[in-house]
């Protein structure tokens, strides 16, 4: 079934991936987005990698590629093959276990489940179609990649209930419109509701307009009553 994210995900060519760390990592978060990569988000991001780290929506590898010490044992996660080529050969192949070209809204493979010790999604949630309601599908198959005791970790673009400035508005309405974002509609608040779906803690911090989150304690009852309630 097509979930709508080929879309999102096809804006990645060889070309654009050349430019994205000057453009997504330099100008838009500096100047649109207000969350300085190197010191919030590379750093939040080495602060949280595990031995065994599952990346989902890998962008160019910049994170890891400038996280050496942490890990060998990486797992790259995308639906764009274009993405996972180019991290591949960013990161080293030495430091890839594999490979997995695949869409976030559909169940993992059964080999991929309660395999890793840290899995980070950096700017994927808000690529992902649908309002957070149908993106809680995207944190469920994450969760059930993670070892009992693991980290979910990763940071995402608010749309609602922040205020843009006049950069960010209109990156905000050419990117959902092209497809390339779809959250105008996701909220601080409704990211804490879907990581709170799956974990026992959960913290949020948000810089500018980005949300950047860390989720431990996975809840591995599925019919628990906080799962069951939360929606309601």
């Amino acid at each position: 079934m097509d979930s709508g994210n080929e879309k999102g995900a096809s804006i990645y060519s060889p070309l654009i991936l050349k430019i994205y760390d000057f453009w997504v990592l330099g100008i838009s978060n500096n100047y649109a987005w207000g969350c300085n990569t190197e010191n919030i988000l590379l750093n939040h991001f080495r602060q949280n990698m595990a031995a065994k780290h599952l990346d989902i929506g890998v962008g160019t590898g910049y994170y890891i590629d400038n996280i050496r010490g942490n890990s060998n044992n990486i797992t790259l996660m995308d639906l764009n093959q274009n993405s996972l080529t180019a991290a591949t050969q960013r990161i080293g192949s030495h430091r890839i276990h594999h490979t997995l070209q695949h869409d976030i809204f559909t169940q993992l493979p059964e080999s991929e489940k309660e395999q890793y010790d840290s899995v980070s999604m950096y700017y994927l949630l808000h690529c992902l179609r649908g309002n957070m309601h149908k993106k809680t599908v995207a944190i469920e198959h994450a969760s059930q990649a993670l070892k009992s005791d693991g980290t979910l970790h990763g940071a995402t673009i608010l749309g609602k209930g922040v205020e843009h400035n006049g950069l960010g508005r209109y990156l905000m309405k050419i990117y959902n419109k092209k497809g390339i974002f779809c959250n105008l509609a996701d909220s601080y608040e409704d990211l804490k509701i879907i990581l709170e779906r799956y974990f026992a803690r959960v913290t949020i911090q948000q810089h500018g307009v980005v949300a950047v989150f860390t989720a431990t304690d996975k809840i591995d009852n599925l019919d628990s009553p906080l799962k069951r309630s939360v929606w309601r």
